[in-house]
């Protein structure tokens, strides 16, 4: 009698799940991308406050959390090193601000490439606040490459070589970042830089946060020839005090005299003031932007996971 072998029972996976879309691919499909902002921590304490405010903000519905650089030049933890953190224990996706003050182009390369390594991928190239701006007279900034030239380096990282022409071996895959400053004037300056930037590379630019809609309107207005994504910075004020600390001292700020007298004459009201102001730069970003991006002010998530919550509607 012929012997009867018994084909082994075989199972076969269900379909995974669709994996949800990046940060890219958002834009891509022109949807209104969200994303906030978060400081890492100044000292060698576990980054729990930061964690439990993106984990915050990231069940409110942003698509990405951005991370400051030493923002304002105040020394803190890497961008890199809090945005693996973000990304391993909190599961959201990062947009790390990497500027050219305090690097060299060896330590730039070394620092790009470690990041991609750790599964970096979204980069927004700046040029950093000076020292003198937190006190440091006796610190010396390096720039020794422009953010221009630090979108060309991503770009010919994801050509795949280095700014020497050497292979490095696979393409990289970096989403690259340019700011762009709706304040500055004249404003046919700004979008002759921005061309700069996109013939080196970008793929989407973030600008300054702006407290005026009507010139919000009119610099999107002139920068949709570009046809690149522009996602809006909104800084809600929470006091005169910090509006005229803004206007007076951040290069790139400018506060408009009666967005300042409206928080002047809010008095206790100041936060609730910041709050609507924040909101009509919302509302001016969603009739031409691509998205917004909230910082926080003073650590306040569950304010900012408001703002969120209304980008969304």
């Amino acid at each position: 009698m012929d012997t009867i072998i018994q084909a082994p029972h075989v199972t076969f996976p269900a379909d995974a799940a669709p994996q949800p879309l990046t940060f890219r691919e958002k834009l891509a499909d022109g949807r209104f991308v969200v994303s906030t902002e978060i400081d890492p921590p100044r000292g060698l304490l576990m980054p729990s406050r930061a964690l439990a405010g993106a984990a915050v903000l990231k069940e409110a519905g942003v698509d990405a959390i951005n991370i400051g650089d030493s923002p304002m030049a105040r020394v803190r933890m890497n961008p890199c090193a809090m945005a693996v953190l973000l990304q391993q224990q909190v599961g959201v996706e990062t947009i790390v601000h990497y500027t050219t003050r305090d690097r060299n182009l060896i330590a730039i390369h070394s620092d790009l490439v470690g990041a991609h390594a750790l599964g970096v991928r979204n980069i927004l190239c700046l040029r950093g606040d000076p020292p003198s701006l937190a006190g440091y007279t006796d610190v010396v900034g390096v720039w020794d490459v422009t953010p221009v030239g630090l979108i060309r380096i991503l770009k010919l990282l994801n050509e795949g070589i280095d700014w020497t022409g050497k292979p490095i071996g696979h393409n990289a895959s970096f989403f690259i970042g340019g700011a762009a400053n709706p304040n500055a004037e004249p404003i046919e300056t700004e979008l002759k830089l921005m061309r700069r930037k996109i013939e080196a590379g970008v793929q989407f630019f973030m600008t300054q946060v702006c407290y005026d809609p009507a010139s919000l309107d009119r610099f999107l207005e002139r920068a949709a020839k570009l046809r690149m994504p522009i996602v809006v910075g909104i800084l809600p004020l929470h006091s005169s005090r910090h509006a005229e600390f803004l206007h007076e001292k951040v290069p790139g700020i400018t506060i408009p005299d009666e967005a300042r007298e409206r928080m002047r004459r809010a008095g206790g009201q100041a936060m609730a003031e910041g709050m609507a102001l924040a909101r009509e730069m919302l509302a001016a970003a969603k009739a031409r932007a691509n998205g917004v991006y909230i910082v926080p002010f003073f650590g306040r998530y569950e304010l900012t996971a408001e703002l969120v919550a209304e980008a969304r509607g």
